[in-house]
């Protein structure tokens, strides 16, 4: 063998390893911890479990609002809990500081301002995330698994005793909001009744695969990675499809990205807009960053337009 051969080889190698850890990160993402509790932030609150639509173990948090008959059940994105991701830490800082998303994401501030907003709040970790139980081999699949943890939260609400009269909004981010288009197309019946959707930041699959891709330096690897992601879930980039699934969105529904998101492209988010087929939608914009994480804290920085989504749609009792 040649030096330059012992070069290619040994190149190559390398090539390889970075996909194989970067499937490792999206397929079975470390998981973040309950880094932050209500209380730092004065809030009152039950630790409580519910079953997801088949049978999985989920672990969440109910922080009341006395005398409101409101509650917004709310989810996270890809690899956080329901108090964020500590990003400013390895193993995470250094997966997604590349993409200048390396700082902190608390989730909790938020729940503080549905509270002082007057909604009652149900938090929830995803199933192999947070808290919550493994199920499925571990495995993420963007909505075809974790879809049925959206059905169990609206179930948990809907009998316990004090929450089952509320009118309920729904609060679904990044990868939870993903998991709740798929699941208003997989069991819609699911969703009568639910008064409306905010969602931060759904993303296709496929396209932060390939921007992420295009950080690291391989971005002729798209294929393979498929291959490899079917290998290990059995799903495909090719089966993971909110812009599809959000054809059956029938609540007024609400979503804002940064627009200039290095990890995906305004289409993908653009797409899922136009795709909804009612005329109680919104589509908002965050301009000045390229920071993904910048998104998930828009609505602690400038909650108005969220608050005033919920304020519109979750504030008359009665069914729609």
């Amino acid at each position: 063998m040649t030096d330059g051969q012992d070069k290619t080889g040994s190149s190559q190698a390398q090539v390889d390893k970075a996909l194989h850890a970067f499937l490792d990160g999206f397929a079975s993402p470390p998981r973040s911890p309950v880094f932050h509790l209500p209380s730092e932030y004065g809030l009152d609150y039950e630790d409580v479990t519910f079953l997801a639509h088949d049978g999985v173990p989920i672990e969440a948090w109910f922080i009341p609002a006395p005398g409101s008959n409101k509650v917004i059940i709310c989810n996270h994105p890809l690899g956080f809990s329901r108090s964020g991701m500590p990003t400013q830490y390895d193993p995470w800082h250094s997966a997604w500081a590349p993409s200048g998303n390396g700082f902190e994401v608390n989730l909790v501030p938020d729940y503080q301002i549905l509270h002082d907003a007057g909604y009652n709040v149900v938090a929830y970790d995803i199933r192999n995330h947070g808290l919550s139980n493994a199920a499925n081999g571990g495995v993420v699949t963007h909505g075809f698994t974790e879809g049925r943890d959206v059905i169990g939260s609206l179930n948990y609400v809907r009998t316990r005793t004090d929450t089952r009269d509320m009118i309920i909004g729904l609060f679904s981010r990044c990868m939870g909001g993903v998991s709740t288009l798929a699941a208003m197309a997989q069991y819609p019946e699911a969703f009568e009744g639910v008064r409306c959707l905010v969602s931060p930041q759904p993303i296709t699959p496929r396209y932060i695969a390939q921007r992420r891709l295009e950080v690291l330096g391989i971005s002729d690897r798209l294929d393979d990675f498929d291959l490899l992601l079917r290998l290990r879930t059995g799903i495909g980039l090719d089966r993971r499809i909110p812009q599809e699934w959000a054809k059956s969105v029938r609540i007024p529904t609400f979503l804002y990205q940064v627009h200039d998101d290095i990890l995906t492209e305004p289409e993908d988010v653009q797409a899922m807009y136009d795709n909804i087929p009612i005329a109680e939608k919104k589509l908002q914009w965050i301009e000045g960053t390229k920071a993904r994480w910048d998104g998930y804290l828009e609505f602690q920085r400038r909650p108005q337009p969220m608050l005033d989504w919920f304020d519109q749609h979750v504030s008359v009792k009665g069914e729609r």
